[in-house]
């Protein structure tokens, strides 16, 4: 609609067909043929409006009725312009109205994707905090668990040594009373073979004493029994604790473990979560061989003097699939009641704990290498 910021014109205030009904009006009051244009004819009478001439009224009929005519133009042009000027303001409050509207409905939007951003954060932050207080109840149950080993193993080795001690040491006199018995019996062939099959049950049982001393050094150097929580940690010794525990838990098996130790330096860390997270990877590894298959331990330390820690096996591998959950707590390949799903999640959080890291490679039907880097110096 137009603004009229200058003064108007005959077309502006009046529409052609407007023009023609006006015409057509004032010659039904009698005032014979009447035309009304912008251009000035004979005896023509100026219509004004605000003081200016805007048209022309020209007629059949006498100057007075043209004159009244004309002024009777100019008051309703008068109307229209008033009109007009009324629909303006009404369509300028509108478009204002319509504007605001539409800033306050920028505004909202603008304040709702801040909200949601924020709403966004917080649900992140919750998130984080949900597994931050998971991993802290997972490392308490795995400390619980820990402590519960170390007290089990304490007591074993307290009941155990002593009585072994006895076992070892009778064993051996009874060695020296045997020689002395055979001095005195008979020498005849049968009284020989009495003599050493008793000294073959003497050595076997000098064997399963040492065997069961060591089994209860093992499991004191798994547990870490006498130890603070953070000590100067044998790498090697560690693996060797837990490889002959393995041994000990698959007694059933042969087990074929080649371990290519190389010299490491000491480092500060837990010896019973160590022990631990290297008990779990080589069980896995068992788990994945059959009866021909083959598990490689070899530790190395890089050009900074860190540790490398790797343990292969040739068994059945991981899907590529499942790659991504191993290290998942309770994701387990097992059947039911095989397992809980926390062996690998447990080794990956120590070394973790030990600003180390762990590296899993692995190809179906091919075998796993899993390389746990640890820092001798945190």
């Amino acid at each position: 609609m137009r603004q009229f910021e200058d003064d108007p014109t005959l077309t502006d205030l009046l529409q052609p067909q407007q023009v023609s009904r006006l015409e057509s009006s004032l010659e039904a009051l009698g005032l014979g043929r009447v035309s009304l244009t912008t251009t000035r004819h004979e005896n023509a009478i100026p219509v004004e409006f605000n003081l200016e001439t805007v048209a022309w009224l020209s007629g059949d009929c006498s100057q007075k009725n043209l004159r009244a005519a004309a002024e009777l133009v100019s008051f309703i042009l008068l109307f229209v312009a008033k009109y007009r000027l009324a629909a303006n303001l009404h369509h300028d409050a509108t478009e204002a109205g319509y504007e605001e509207l539409q800033r306050k409905h920028e505004a909202l939007k603008a304040s709702e994707a801040r909200y949601r951003t924020l709403s966004d954060q917080l649900q992140e932050k919750v998130k984080e905090q949900v597994e931050t207080i998971q991993k802290a109840q997972q490392e308490l149950y795995e400390s619980a668990k820990t402590r519960s080993v170390g007290q089990l193993a304490a007591g074993i080795a307290h009941e155990i040594n002593n009585p072994i001690g006895f076992m070892k040491s009778n064993l051996k006199v009874a060695g020296d009373y045997l020689d002395e018995l055979e001095e005195k019996l008979p020498g005849d062939e049968a009284t020989r073979d009495l003599l050493n099959d008793f000294r073959d049950l003497l050595a076997e049982s000098q064997d399963g004493a040492r065997r069961i001393a060591t089994i209860v050094a093992d499991l004191k150097t798994f547990s870490s029994i006498d130890h603070a929580e953070y000590t100067h940690c044998r790498i090697n010794d560690l693996l060797k604790a837990a490889i002959h525990l393995l041994r000990t838990s698959y007694s059933d098996r042969d087990l074929a473990i080649d371990e290519r130790l190389g010299e490491l330096p000491d480092i500060q860390g837990n010896p019973a979560r160590l022990s631990e997270a290297f008990y779990n990877v080589l069980d896995n590894a068992v788990r994945a061989i059959d009866e021909e298959g083959r598990i490689i331990v070899k530790t190395a330390t890089d050009s900074s003097g860190n540790i490398a820690v790797v343990i292969q096996d040739n068994g059945c591998g991981i899907p590529e699939a499942s790659r991504g959950q191993v290290f998942d707590p309770f994701y387990t390949s097992r059947p039911v009641g095989s397992g809980t799903g926390l062996g690998l999640t447990v080794a990956r959080d120590t070394v973790r704990a030990h600003n180390g890291l762990i590296k899993l490679e692995s190809r179906l039907n091919a075998g796993t290498r899993i390389t746990l880097l640890l820092p001798s110096k945190h």
